[in-house]
This record gives C-alpha cells, structure tokens and sequence, in this order.
C-alpha cells in the first residue's frame, strides 16, 4: 500500500529518485502512464497487470471504453528503477503532467501518483473543503 505526500525533485535527465518507502514495492518493476487530472500514475506491475485484465473486460464496442484504454496504455512506459531507486520520466509524460523540477509524489493506496508541486498544491487547496465538508456517502459501506 502506498501512503503519503514527498517532494522530490525532477534531476536534468528527467529522472525522479523514488521515495525510499516506495522503493521496494516498485523494485521488481513499474509501469508508469497518464493519470487523470493530469498527473501521472505509477503500478507496481502486478498492480498495473490486474488493471489492464479489468479494462480488458470493458466491451469493445463501448466508445468510451476504448479512449480510456488507447489514452491510459498509450502513454503507459515499463521500468525496473536503478540502483539508487530512480526512473526516468518520458518527455510526453513529463509534457502531459506538466511537470517542473518541484514534484509531489503521493501514495493513493495501490498507486503512485506524480504531480507537478505547485498543480498538486492547488488541487489539494480547492479539494480539502469538499473532502472535510463531505456529508453524503461516496463509497457505499466506506465513506
């Protein structure tokens, strides 16, 4: 599971030192794609395998179904990180998360997600008031 919020930086390279809490959940392989809100999202590969089998079963014939999947896969990039725990962010992902050097890396359960420092800041600035106003169940049976 991964849980919380870092701030590392994006090096020259476009590479991005993994949070060391992270590290060993991704050593075996990560696959890396586009997120909605315009972050990047990071599977450990199983994770990103049993999401792939899930939109495998959306229909074919579903329009929707398909931009989904040809966006999310199209993007999608397979690495296994170096030795000192970092990978490299494609140019059209970086181009996509409109990512600077300031990053926020967050856990969001069975993912990683990338943000652009100053988009996360403000995401999370216009999201917290409706998260702690929330009266409504969301999730059934959860939330």
């Amino acid at each position: 599971m991964f849980l919380g919020t870092y701030e590392p930086r994006l090096d020259d390279k476009g590479r991005l030192i993994l949070p060391a809490k992270f590290r060993d959940q991704l050593a075996g392989g990560l696959v890396i794609t586009r997120g909605q809100e315009h972050c990047l999202y990071v599977f450990p590969m199983a994770n990103f395998e049993e999401h792939l089998e899930k939109l495998q079963q959306a229909p074919i014939t579903s329009k929707e179904a398909r931009t989904y999947t040809r966006v999310f896969l199209s993007g999608a990039n397979d690495q296994i990180p170096d030795k000192q725990g970092r990978i490299n962010i494609p140019v059209n992902l970086r181009e996509y998360a409109s990512l600077n050097r300031e990053l926020a890396v967050i856990g969001s359960g069975s993912h990683v997600e990338i943000w652009d420092l100053e988009a996360w800041n403000s995401y999370l600035e216009g999201s917290e008031s409706e998260f702690a106003d929330r009266e409504d169940e969301l999730i059934p049976g959860v939330f």
